[in-house]
Parts: structure tokens; C-alpha cells; sequence
């Protein structure tokens, strides 16, 4: 069996197309979008990512502010960040870039942030509001994005059985309650294991759907897959410069559907961010 390889290049090429038309909507009402990001201290790879989101907005017209803190900086000093970007009537959505270095408290700064302008969808109120299935909150891009590729590729999922390999805040919670909700393209039944789950594949085998959240490299191999399932690999992982999956590769000789290592859900993930920043503009205006 050869899989269909999910690409996520067109999904976030939609998303983008979205981001585009809402910018120029906007413009004629003479609004500019603004999102921001705090970023403390200089890992290469978040410095990455966050080089890669200001890249985006220049792209379509967005403004950006670039805030950023040395690792020397105090939880005091984040919170002051915060503060500035909840003021800062230019910005419509802005994020912390997560991880942060040792001694900084995520989650407080976190809460910190107006619900209204959480561009990544991860805040507590805006993740209650997921739980409740209401729409017209920010969302959390990374899961908004698996979902979207599902759509995209035409994977069954109304019904279907679902299981969510991982349970963090930022991919594997937050998509089990998405995929879980009585909306298009999601209305799953969803299990949601990790790697405390004793016989875990158990579970994955007779999936329908297997998502890799766990931040694991390869985790999901070819033998705990059934035949013509769909395998989504969400964790990504850095290995010195060399990005990993936490879907082995070979699973593309089992599986119906499967992600390519690069270029599969994470490209998607900056698409939705600036859907969601769109989105929180629009609705101030």
C-alpha cells in the first residue's frame, strides 16, 4: 500500500488566501492587522520561528512588533511585555514564544494576556471556550491546522475512531476537544493516550485516525498502525539541525493517509496564526 501524502503547503495556501482577502477588506476601512511576539532569550529554534512568523506578515501586509527580552530579564520584565502589547491599540493579536528559559513562569504571563487578542488560541478562557464548542474564539493553530488537513484531503472523521497520542496544552489536549465537537469535519470519537498509557498501541491499532503529539521522534512505527489509517504526525522535534516526526517514515508503506517529516502540519500552524490574528482584527473593527 502506498499512502497519500498530506502535504500541508495547500491547506496553509488556503488559510493564507483567507489571510490575504481579510487584510485588504480591512485596509479599505482604513485598519492595518497587527500581531506582536515576546520572545525571551535566544534558542536558535524559537528565534527561528519567530523569525519566520515577522517573514509571513511582511509577506501579507501585516504589521509586526518584535519584542524581545535577554535571558537575563526578570518574570517582571515578561509581564511588563504583556502589558505593553494588551495596550498597544496597533496590535489586534500577539503570543509568547514558548518554550521560555528556566525561572520564567509561561502560563502566568500567559493568563497575562488579553483573551481577545490571543493569537495562538492557547489562553484559558479561549481554551474554556473550546471546551464549550462556542465558535468565534481564537483557536489553537497547531490543532486548527490538523483539522484543516483532514478537510483538506477529504479523511473521513464524523464517527470515526481518533486517537490523540500525547496530552499537552499546546496539541494533544486542545485537539482531542477540538476533533471531539459537533462541527464540520471533526464529531469523532477520540481516545487520548501518552506515553504513561501501559500497551498504548493497543489503542492506535484499531484507530482509524493516529495523531503524534507526544514530542517523540518516531514513536509512531508502521506496526502499531492499521492498514489504510490515517497518520498525522503534530510532534516535531529538533535532533541538532535536523527535524524529526514522531511518525516513523515507513508507515507510508501501511498507512492510506500519512504527513511527510517536513513540510506535513507544521507549515500550517503559522497559516492559522495569522487567520486568527485576521480574525481578532475584523472583530474590532
Amino acid at each position: 500500500m502506498t499512502a497519500t501524502i498530506m502535504s500541508g503547503a495547500p491547506v496553509a495556501d488556503a488559510a493564507l488566501a483567507e489571510v490575504a482577502t481579510g487584510v485588504a477588506t480591512l485596509r479599505q476601512q482604513g485598519r492595518t492587522v497587527g500581531l506582536g511576539t515576546v520572545l525571551v532569550g535566544d534558542d536558535p529554534a524559537s528565534a527561528h520561528y519567530v523569525a519566520r512568523k515577522h517573514e509571513m506578515c511582511e509577506r501579507y501586509g501585516i504589521r509586526s512588533v518584535d519584542v524581545r527580552l535577554p535571558e537575563t530579564a526578570t518574570q517582571a520584565d515578561l509581564l511588563r511585555a504583556v502589558d505593553r502589547l494588551n495596550d498597544d491599540a496597533g496590535v489586534d493579536g500577539f503570543l509568547i514564544q514558548n518554550p521560555v528559559p528556566a525561572g520564567f513562569d509561561y502560563n502566568q504571563a500567559l493568563a497575562r494576556v488579553r483573551p481577545d487578542k490571543d493569537a495562538d488560541g492557547l489562553h484559558p478562557v479561549n481554551l474554556g471556550y473550546l471546551a464549550l464548542g462556542e465558535a468565534g474564539r481564537p483557536r489553537p493553530c497547531t490543532p486548527m491546522g490538523v483539522v484543516a488537513m483532514l478537510a483538506h484531503y477529504g479523511v473521513p472523521v464524523g464517527g470515526r475512531s481518533v486517537v490523540v497520542v500525547g496530552r499537552g496544552p499546546t496539541l494533544g489536549r486542545p485537539l482531542a476537544l477540538l476533533l471531539s465537537l459537533k462541527e464540520p469535519g471533526c464529531n469523532a470519537a477520540v481516545t487520548v493516550v501518552h506515553t504513561g498509557v501501559r500497551d498504548w498501541a493497543e489503542y492506535t491499532r484499531r484507530a482509524d485516525i493516529v495523531v503524534g503529539a507526544a514530542g517523540v521522534p518516531n514513536m509512531i512505527t508502521p506496526d502499531v498502525v492499521a492498514p489504510g489509517s490515517c497518520v498525522v504526525g503534530g510532534g516535531l522535534t529538533f535532533e541538532g539541525r535536523k527535524l524529526l516526526s514522531d511518525v516513523d517514515e515507513r508507515c507510508a508503506e501501511v498507512a492510506g493517509w500519512v504527513t511527510p517529516r517536513i513540510g506535513g502540519v507544521g507549515v500550517t500552524t503559522i497559516a492559522m496564526l495569522l487567520r486568527n490574528t485576521v480574525a481578532a482584527a475584523a472583530a474590532r473593527a
